[in-house]
């Protein structure tokens, strides 16, 4: 598969402070990459060095086998969409599509000809003889993708273009630009802390924390299979469950032991044999606990209390006690449970993951 941006060992530093360690990142061509993680783990910082907004302190970066360390933004061959739609006001949004088309000196035909093509990919034709402050703020981010839609490149570079709008326009906007990344199939990197478009945007996820890559996958994968502990708790909505405890033996089988109770692993599916001992964690997501009438037979059962019940529609998230814990079950929405309430459940244990207490690594 080839490559449409190469990153090797790169690092950016402001003083003493390290934002990007040694980085090794290689994007495929055509492919939808998303760079996921919380505030300050240094996705945005690497997204402006792929552009050049950034210089960074060593390393190199590659644009289509083009060693682009030291260019000029606009001699790299990259669309970008900014966080704020840096539309200018007092231009149409016509001329806000031209204008740096205009700049580069492109011929007027050519221009008229990339515009109409923006606009229709965009479904903003009605809107070409309007300002920005005529716009809201979906079309006026609709504008601000058109616009880097217009350069005509390889590669285009997202910088979260969807947190400043509402819960209902993101959702709308997010299925635009995939079906834009399907019609155009360019190279696309996204930057968002928000794991939701990163699982339904991506063809591989790349999980930063403290300005290194933790893990890079396709999104299922990410899922259920976590690198570490960390990508698992960032990774799923409400977050899996974590169970402080050790491995143990019983019966000559590994078994998880936490505050005296005993969980079967039978059917766990690491990468290896388990430790005989040791402390761990174990984690499961909400939607891999079964309770009651999901049960089937000669699974291991516990017993556990309702704590309290979130009503979601779809589905209803409960909070439930066991064996010392507090933690979250996903149940049918036509499921009702009340506080206090006596309930059965067993861990999807070949969907669970088990965590080195100390390295955090999954075994």
């Amino acid at each position: 598969m080839n490559t449409s941006v190469s990153i090797k060992d790169l690092s950016l530093s402001f003083g003493a402070i390290d934002v990007l360690k040694n980085l090794d990142l290689d994007v495929h061509d055509g492919e939808f990459l998303v760079l996921l993680g919380s505030s300050g783990c240094g996705k945005s910082t690497l997204l402006n060095c792929i552009a050049g907004l950034l210089d960074v302190s060593a390393g190199q970066i590659f644009i289509k086998d083009r060693n682009v360390t030291w260019l000029e933004p606009k001699d790299r061959g990259i669309g970008m969409v900014f966080q704020s739609y840096a539309l200018y006001p007092q231009m149409t949004v016509a001329k806000n599509l031209s204008f740096g088309l205009q700049v580069g000196k492109v011929p007027k035909p050519e221009i008229d000809k990339r515009v109409k093509r923006a606009s229709e990919i965009l479904q903003i034709e009605p809107l070409l003889k309007r300002k920005p402050a005529e716009l809201s703020g979906g079309q006026r981010q609709r504008v601000a993708i058109g616009r880097a839609l217009v350069r005509d490149v390889d590669v285009f570079l997202f910088d979260e273009p969807l947190s400043n709008l509402d819960a209902k326009l993101r959702s709308e906007l997010r299925v635009e630009i995939k079906r834009l990344h399907q019609s155009l199939e360019n190279t696309m990197i996204y930057v968002t802390h928000d794991q939701i478009e990163a699982m339904t945007l991506a063809d591989r996820i790349a999980i930063m924390r403290g300005g290194v890559i933790q893990q890079l996958d396709e999104p299922t994968t990410i899922y259920n299979r976590p690198v570490n502990r960390y990508v698992a708790g960032f990774i799923g909505s409400p977050s899996m469950n974590f169970l402080d405890g050790e491995l143990a033996q019983k019966d000559g089988k590994t078994i998880f032991r936490s505050n005296g109770v005993d969980f079967d692993l039978d059917g766990y599916d690491g990468n290896g044999p388990l430790p005989t001992s040791g402390k761990v964690t174990l984690g499961v997501r909400p939607e891999h606990v079964m309770v009651d009438d999901e049960i089937p037979s000669g699974q291991e059962v516990h017993q556990a209390v309702v704590d309290l019940e979130e009503p979601m529609g779809a589905d209803n998230l409960l909070w439930l006690k066991h064996a010392g814990h507090l933690f979250t079950v996903r149940v049918g929405g036509n499921k009702r449970y009340r506080p206090g309430q006596e309930i059965r459940l067993a861990f999807a244990m070949e969907l669970a993951s088990v965590f080195d207490a100390e390295t955090e690594l999954r075994l």
